[in-house]
């Protein structure tokens, strides 16, 4: 696996860092805060017997990337890459249908947090990303998945068109969303599925787009032609919820 050290910022980031049991090395929290959030924050950091520092805001404002900080930043060892085999053991293990995002040109870490986010709450079983035109597990990232990134696998791969070939060898469907498309209702969604996003600039890149088996659209209504990545992944991915509950 590869690593990539940062730091977590934001209250619920690092309230879900220290509930998943990831290791915190230090935290920085706002001198003089006290709230309810913090508070809590403080209570995990004793237990786990955690560096704790009180500090100015202005700096935790030098020490934040993300500009957003929310009073806490803490110090964290690094997350993970997971490998791909690691999302289907991850479904065998729970009995259910393989379901998997994949991301074609998604370079904006405020998406990539939010569709880890989406993927969590969907029951998706992981995201794979490629090694090129993407972005990385940055503190952005997790801040902007709030807590989901402890609990998703991601995976980066050097093809993603040949991930998609092999993961076809095993039993997967793959939908990808263009405008183009046929609308999304009319598309069975149903069994082990992978879901294709593209960015709202480029899409999903011809190649990969070629593998998936279904192409579907989202109806909209609407005087302009497009919806923001994350927002089109959560639209996609709760239709193919929505199906595998009809069963």
């Amino acid at each position: 696996m590869r690593y990539e050290t940062f730091t977590i910022e934001g209250r619920n980031a690092v309230l879900e860092a220290f509930r998943s049991g990831r290791p915190i090395d230090r935290l920085f929290i706002l001198d003089g805060c006290q709230d309810g959030p913090v508070n809590t924050i403080k209570r995990e950091a004793r237990k786990q017997d955690v560096i704790l520092t009180f500090v100015s805001r202005e700096r935790l404002d030098q020490m934040s990337e993300t500009g957003s900080h929310q009073g806490v930043i803490a110090y964290a060892a690094a997350y993970a890459y997971a490998q791909v085999e690691d999302m289907l053991a991850l479904a065998r293990d729970r009995e259910e249908e393989p379901f998997l995002f994949l991301l074609d040109n998604i370079e904006d870490p405020h998406n990539l947090g939010a569709i880890i986010r989406t993927a969590n709450l969907a029951g998706a079983h992981g995201v794979i990303i490629p090694k090129r035109r993407a972005a990385g597990l940055t503190a952005t990232v997790a801040k902007a998945s709030a807590g989901a990134l402890n609990y998703t696998p991601v995976a980066k791969v050097t093809n993603l068109a040949a991930t998609i070939e092999e993961l076809k060898k095993q039993g997967l469907w793959f939908v990808c969303a263009d405008m183009e498309g046929e609308t999304m209702y009319r598309v069975n969604l149903k069994g082990p599925m992978g879901l294709v996003i593209g960015s709202e600039g480029q899409g999903v890149g011809r190649l990969v787009k070629e593998k998936c088996d279904y192409v579907a659209s989202i109806p909209m209504k609407g005087d302009i032609d497009s919806l923001n990545a994350s927002v089109a992944a959560g639209v996609l991915a709760y239709e193919i919820v929505r199906q595998r509950m009809q069963g």
